[in-house]
């Protein structure tokens, strides 16, 4: 089946999470589900994007005292447009020097779908180490469009 979505469809601003991949069950507990599953949350920010062709994204991820620049490719397929992010710290910033790569696709949009909010669904791996962080550290991420 083809996929109608655009690179265009892209642009604009999109609320972002990412999660550790930690496979073990949080399980259905309320007094501790909800204290384990934030443990899981790597980091929560906002993408913005700008489109300025079908191939090319350009943009920012920030969180609260922090941010990265971003530059991608777009590349269009029958699953829906795939991105390659590479998110670089802001000099003369808590980030400088950091470095990020998101890889991502925009998820399917269900002919049928109630109220389905257009998400991007993704992996982050941390390029370079910061802060006696290590480089390669990997998380899932999705991203759900703002209105």
């Amino acid at each position: 089946m083809a996929y109608a979505q655009p690179a265009a469809a892209l642009a604009g601003k999109w609320t972002y999470r990412s999660f550790l991949n930690d496979p073990t069950l949080i399980g259905d507990d309320p007094n501790t589900a909800p204290a384990n599953l934030y443990a899981l949350l790597f980091a929560e920010a906002v993408f913005t994007f700008e489109i300025p062709n079908d191939t090319t994204l350009t943009g920012a991820i920030d969180w609260t005292g922090g941010g990265l620049d971003l530059k991608g490719t777009i590349r269009e397929n029958d699953g829906g447009p795939i991105v390659e992010i590479v998110g670089t710290g802001r000099p003369n910033t808590g980030t400088a020097n950091w470095e990020y790569d998101y890889h991502g696709q925009l998820a399917y949009q269900w002919p049928n779908g109630v109220n389905q909010v257009p998400a991007i669904v993704g992996n982050v791996i941390r390029a370079k180490p910061h802060n006696g962080n290590p480089a390669g550290v990997v998380a899932s991420f999705i991203a759900v469009k703002q209105p």
